[in-house]
């Protein structure tokens, strides 16, 4: 832990207390979206202290070119920036003749800021006293709507305190933004128009390289008493890409003023003509007004929480923890547009850029899959089926690759590779296998296999072919190996034989010829339509399954565990424990040839490979190998506590399960890894939805049935969660006496509890 000034709340994200040491971090923590747009929680008002300014919209990237020192081929081309997007949510605001700024400010007091979870939106209210002696107190509420997800809304109050006050509001929109990580600091933004009527303003701008085309928006309604103001602004500033509103207001002593701003952006990628198009949607706004937009923003968190909420009895700061992770879920990523995915800053920050990892596959997809509808999880899958092509061509180009091999890139917007270091983007090739994985998992929990017939069919066979291609045979040790890789774990690079690595690899090649031969038992037509396609022969499947067959896995005998590679026991094998608390984070305190010849872990490598394939082994040899590698894991990833808390829950190391929980559902708000102005690890939130429910609830599917392994921590009452399985929403609530399930629904489930069949019955409860 880093920091501890979040208030612990069960729905709430409060801070109280106004400190410039961490604007920026609460900047991350109280950032808002709605899966289309999101911002972090920058002052409307000027603020001219250490602040990172950042908007976000979904799909919207910049090719930055690759900076780097010695060029290689196949190094990409650029690397995708997340964007910052036009600021829409300005609102200068000058009083008796001084601007408004808390950074200057001779007092601040009663500041408070709240992320209320529950309802969907953001709050910030405080009194300031100005440098001409004016007391204010002002009152900030800002929301981006679920509904309609090209709007956002501020209402923006001041009251004069101690004397009648003259107060400028100044709204503004502004598309001269920059990104704070430009590899050549370059502008990203090509500025078109600017346009207005009487109190709305646009300003569209244009991608460069990219072309998306965007038109950020703005309408103001000033209001006295709470009376609506019939004003129009007394003046405009305007240039190429911003354009500036002033509203005069005379405000006695003791009378509330407020600006109402109503904002957002509509893309080229939903509309021919973006004007018209933000014309129109300011126009649906208006009609419903600030008050309905409001309802309808609690009524639609209302209908998320009830199939999403985790509750935890007796551990506020769990809970808390919990209900930030999943509602920082649900603002990144929604699931209504396949072209869209889950970033690891999602609309929190800029670092990492990219909209795609492997972290989609391996971590989120099971959150989305039990919380929502299973077309959620499928367009996940749809996404990476309409990016094949992409994978062929990067596996040709940048390999010398053939015959359809396909590596899927470590970070995409487009499909096309754009990470631009070389022992991430060539060497960390386990992200095919987590892609494979994904679409087993998918099928093994929601019961639908049209998806391997229609779509998955032909991605496995990509990545088989890759496999079959990056193998080799070694004559010394008489089997396939694979060399000059990196594992899960970034703190070893251009290694032989990752044991995850190799394992996945013989995994995904089993695993495609069985999907061969049931698609072609079941779906005649599918199969000859693929065949066709992809031209595969009988022959080819025979060679893939003498890799398959015969792949290497270095193991220790002795210790009886394997090894995360060949030269892993070579290592100076001094645990974390001993190492000194002032050497961490290493990756901030060392060299990098230092970390690289360390034996510290970032994250789960052996173990994810046991995470993934837990039926493959048995409990005796995941505590071996869990035991021994936990030691030496220093968790200096996002992606690392929870799989540590699964496998911690699985062998009954409760104590540490809950340390590792606390520590993946407080990542953010506790600031572990000291980078949380950065912006949230948002796909290593769904880490933490499996802790509680695949560590604690034990949660499997296994021969299409829901097997729980119910355990609690001792710092709990009790906690209760709902998996949405086959289309049969399941209530599961857990105590320290007893389990009780409940079903929704029309039909009766059978699962199993402890190994344990139990019927349950819709709409009764059932207690174990």
């Amino acid at each position: 832990m880093n920091q501890d000034y979040i208030k612990p709340d069960n729905w709430s994200i409060i801070e109280e207390g106004f400190d410039r040491e961490s604007v920026k971090s609460s900047e991350s923590l109280f950032s808002i979206g709605n899966g289309a747009m999101g911002q972090r929680a920058n002052f409307e008002e000027n603020y001219t202290g250490e602040t990172f300014q950042g908007s976000y919209i979904a799909g919207i990237y910049y090719p930055d070119k690759t900076k780097v020192g010695w060029w290689k081929n196949g190094y990409p081309e650029y690397f995708a920036k997340v964007l910052n997007a036009p600021n829409w949510i300005g609102i200068n605001i000058e009083i008796n003749g001084e601007d408004l700024d808390l950074n200057t400010c001779t007092d601040v007091k009663n500041f408070r800021r709240e992320l209320n979870m529950k309802e969907g939106w953001y709050n910030r209210s405080f009194t300031a006293t100005l440098q001409n002696g004016t007391e204010i107190s002002a009152n900030i509420r800002r929301f981006l709507s679920l509904d309609l997800d090209e709007v956002g809304i501020i209402n923006y109050e001041i009251t004069p305190l101690n004397k009648d006050a003259k107060i400028i509001y100044k709204p503004y929109i502004d598309a001269g933004v920059t990104n704070e990580d430009a590899n050549w600091e370059e502008k990203f933004w090509k500025p078109l128009s600017v346009k207005k009527y009487r109190n709305e303003a646009f300003v569209t701008a244009q991608t460069f390289k990219t072309h998306f085309k965007v038109t950020t928006f703005m309408q103001n309604t000033i209001w006295s008493n709470g009376e609506k103001q019939k004003l129009s602004p007394t003046s405009v500033d305007t240039n190429a890409d911003k354009i500036l509103f002033y509203y005069d207001v005379i405000a006695a002593k003791g009378e509330k003023t407020a600006i109402q701003k109503i904002g957002g952006y509509t893309v080229s990628l939903n509309h021919v003509d973006t004007i018209a198009a933000a014309e129109n949607t300011i126009q649906i706004a208006l009609a419903k007004g600030y008050d309905q937009l409001l309802q309808e923003q609690i009524d639609a968190w209302a209908k998320i929480w009830e199939m999403s909420d985790i509750t935890i009895d007796g551990d506020v700061k769990a809970q808390q923890g919990i209900r930030f992770n999943i509602f920082q879920l649900n603002q990144t990523y929604l699931g209504k547009d396949s072209r869209l995915n889950i970033g690891p800053k999602g609309f929190t920050g800029e670092k990492y850029g990219g909209s795609t990892y492997w972290d989609t596959e391996a971590y989120c997809i099971p959150f989305y899959m039990a919380t929502k509808d299973q077309q959620v999880a499928r367009n996940l899958l749809t996404y990476r089926f309409n990016q094949l092509d992409k994978a062929i061509e990067n596996a040709e180009n940048n390999l010398g690759f053939k015959n359809g091999a396909a590596l899927y890139p470590m970070v995409t917007m487009n499909g096309e590779e754009c990470h631009n270091e070389w022992e991430i983007t060539h060497e960390e090739i386990h992200r095919n296998g987590a892609i494979a994985f994904a679409i087993f998992n998918y099928h093994r929990f929601t019961g639908d296999f049209s998806y391997i017939p229609e779509k998955g069919l032909e991605v496995l066979i990509g990545i088989a072919r890759f496999w079959h291609q990056r193998a080799s045979f070694s004559k010394n040790k008489n089997q396939y190996v694979i060399l000059g890789v990196t594992g899960p774990n970034e703190y070893e690079n251009n290694i032989n034989n990752n044991f995850y690595t190799n394992y996945i690899a013989k995994w995904c090649i089993d695993y495609t010829h069985e999907q061969i031969q049931k698609v072609s038992l079941e779906y005649p037509s599918d199969y000859k339509r693929i065949m066709e396609k992809v031209k595969l022969s009988e022959t080819e499947i025979q060679e893939w399954n003498k890799v398959a067959g015969n792949m290497y896995f270095p193991k220790s005998e002795e210790m009886g565990i394997y090894l995360q590679q060949d030269g892993f026991l070579d290592k100076d094998l001094t645990p974390v424990s001993e190492l000194d608390r002032s050497q961490r984070p290493i990756n901030q305190k060392w060299s990098w040839d230092r970390v690289l010849r360390s034996p510290y872990i970032k994250q789960a490598d052996v173990l994810q490979c046991f995470y993934f394939f837990e039926d493959h082994f048995s409990k005796d040899e995941l505590e071996r190998n869990f035991n021994f590698y936990e030691s030496f894991t220093v968790h200096e990833s996002s992606l690392s506590p929870c799989v540590h808390s699964i496998q911690a829950a699985l062998l009954d190391k409760m104590d540490m399960a809950y340390a590792f929980y606390l520590r993946t559902s407080r990542l953010d708000l506790d600031d572990y890894n000291k980078e949380v102005e950065e912006g949230c690890h948002i796909t290593s939130m769904a880490g933490t939805w499996m802790s509680i429910v695949e560590g604690f609830g034990g949660m499997r599917v296994k021969a299409n049935t829901l097997h729980f392994s119910p355990k609690i921590p001792k710092e709990w009452d009790g906690y209760s969660f709902k998996i949405n399985f086959r289309n049969q929403i399941l209530k599961i609530a857990i105590n320290h006496k007893e389990t009780t399930l409940t079903l929704e629904g029309s039909k009766e489930l059978t699962v199993f509890v402890n190994e344990t069949a139990i019927l349950v019955k819709p709409n009764s409860l059932v207690t174990v």
